[in-house]
């Protein structure tokens, strides 16, 4: 072999053993899924809150309980139990291998299962088992020093609510309003002012609830009646175009382009020079190492930074990513120029709307089943985008915004140049079409790097060939992508605005 094949096998076998240890990785931790169920039960029953006054009221309780079922805290209380037994369940495989799993996130997983706890313990009030809640608050205080301080009191004060006799400790408003929120936090101050005989802070906080509980309302149609109906449009589309291939064959929509081939001029080492150098070791390891290596010189640490200062951080890597990944592109096919026809084609002046708008909702109903099927075998593990949990826990619009350039912009584009535009028109060289899609959606998927996520990426990245090997015009998957992750964005900024 010639000296750069020697260096591209070895940078290749590096890449590979980056990639092997980053899902490894990601295998110890928490996925957000759970935490997306759990912010979704808490919208459910502030929800459940709403009595309804007025004209308009009827039809507005009729929406509650079509969305919220007939016993949402009962149903609450299975979800949360069901979100702790795993939680217990894999606690106590990581403290009996603790090297599989870093100090902050068992500590991470610690408190969230005494959160967990304490919750639990709210919704058992509720359903006439004090005693039962009063046992578990319990468990909480006697575990100290491993229970924090706020979860400790708040324990107590619960405690102190519950109990028969009751008994109020002075600190218990404060506690309560600071360690507890949204639903929960609600009932333990309807408990603590009924004791306390305030109607007037009973009236306003009943007013508060109400304000919250018809937000929550429209709050659950954006996550869960919309897409729902997005659900159902693509499962009728996806018949549809079903039976239309069987009756037309080759000249059913499906079936648009599926002969036309791309003349490929390179072979797979350019192949694997793009995304190996491009993508995986410059994009992945290079870039990233730097912009750390500076902020540490600079004597910042990005995990301490705002909220926006995040997002900023976010975009401004993603955006040296890409100009990486694009150059490395540019100079590794420069020599063929000019690309044979079919390459890169953009065609504003075309229908990739209708491709892209099709695609995303084919790829609803088959991510969600993947994605449920998926749950089955990963237990709440197995990682998640680390974007993700920020845009969920951040309700500043400003840094919304910048999430929604990275997200919903920028990585279409990227990511559906590389994998779309250049991976998977390569791969017919060596591989038949359908063949070529598969591997290219898998390897899309692998390349997001959390082990529990790649049947469900990889599902989307099928239908995102698809739809370009159809359309033949990457606008479509790029506009498909893009719908994708601005609906993701959208349901965790309803979803975290619904918990406080």
């Amino acid at each position: 072999m010639t000296p750069k094949r020697w260096i591209l096998a070895i940078l290749t076998l590096l890449a590979i053993s980056f990639l092997g240890l980053s899902l490894l990785n990601s295998w110890t931790q928490p996925q957000i899924q759970s935490r997306l169920e759990l912010y979704q039960t808490n919208l459910l029953l502030h929800a459940s809150q709403w009595q309804g006054k007025g004209t308009e009221a009827g039809n507005l309780i009729t929406l509650r309980d079509n969305l919220i079922g007939k016993t949402p805290v009962q149903e609450a209380l299975k979800q949360y139990q069901q979100v702790e037994e795993s939680v217990t369940k894999n606690l106590t495989k990581f403290q009996e291998n603790q090297e599989q799993i870093t100090a902050s996130s068992l500590q991470e997983l610690e408190q969230l299962n005494r959160d967990l706890k304490l919750r639990i313990g709210i919704l058992k009030t509720q359903i006439g088992s004090a005693d039962q809640a009063i046992e578990t608050w319990k468990s909480l205080v006697e575990s100290e020093p491993e229970s924090p301080v706020k979860t400790a009191k708040t324990a107590q004060v619960l405690i102190g609510l519950w109990q028969t006799p009751a008994r109020l400790l002075p600190d218990a408003e404060p506690i309560v309003q600071n360690y507890l929120e949204g639903w929960f936090r609600y009932q333990s101050l309807v408990k603590l002012y009924t004791l306390q005989q305030r109607p007037e802070a009973l009236v306003t906080l009943e007013t508060q609830q109400q304000q919250r509980s018809e937000q929550a309302i429209f709050k659950l149609m954006v996550v869960s009646a919309i897409p729902g109906l997005g659900l159902v449009m693509g499962l009728l589309l996806a018949i549809v175009l079903g039976i239309q291939l069987i009756f037309k064959g080759k000249d059913s929509v499906l079936a648009t382009n599926m002969d036309v081939a791309w003349l490929i001029p390179w072979n797979g080492e350019i192949i694997l020079q793009v995304f190996v150098v491009g993508f995986s070791l410059l994009g992945q390891f290079f870039i990233p190492l730097t912009l750390r290596a500076v902020f540490q010189g600079l004597n910042l640490q990005p995990s301490s930074f705002d909220v926006r200062t995040q997002a900023v951080y976010i975009l401004i890597t993603y955006l040296l990513l890409m100009l990486g990944g694009f150059s490395v592109l540019y100079f590794s096919i420069k020599p063929y120029f000019p690309l044979p026809e079919g390459w890169f084609t953009f065609k504003l002046k075309d229908n990739w709307f209708v491709w892209g708008l099709g695609g995303y909702l084919v790829a609803l109903p088959l991510v969600i089943l993947v994605s449920l099927i998926n749950q089955k075998f990963w237990d709440g593990q197995g990682g998640s985008n680390p974007l993700l949990p920020i845009a969920l826990e951040s309700q500043d619009s400003v840094a919304l915004g910048i999430f929604f350039i990275t997200a919903s912009i920028a990585a279409p584009i990227f990511e559906e140049m590389m994998f779309r535009g250049f991976l998977l028109p390569s791969l017919t060289r060596y591989l038949p079409l359908g063949s070529a899609i598969l591997l290219s959606g898998f390897l899309f998927a692998v390349a997001h790097f959390n082990v529990s996520e790649i049947l469900p990426l990889m599902t989307l990245g099928i239908v995102l060939g698809f739809v370009y090997t159809r359309s033949r015009n990457l606008l479509a998957p790029m506009f498909m992508h893009g719908l994708w992750n601005s609906g993701t964005l959208l349901s965790l900024y309803v979803l975290g605005s619904g918990g406080s």
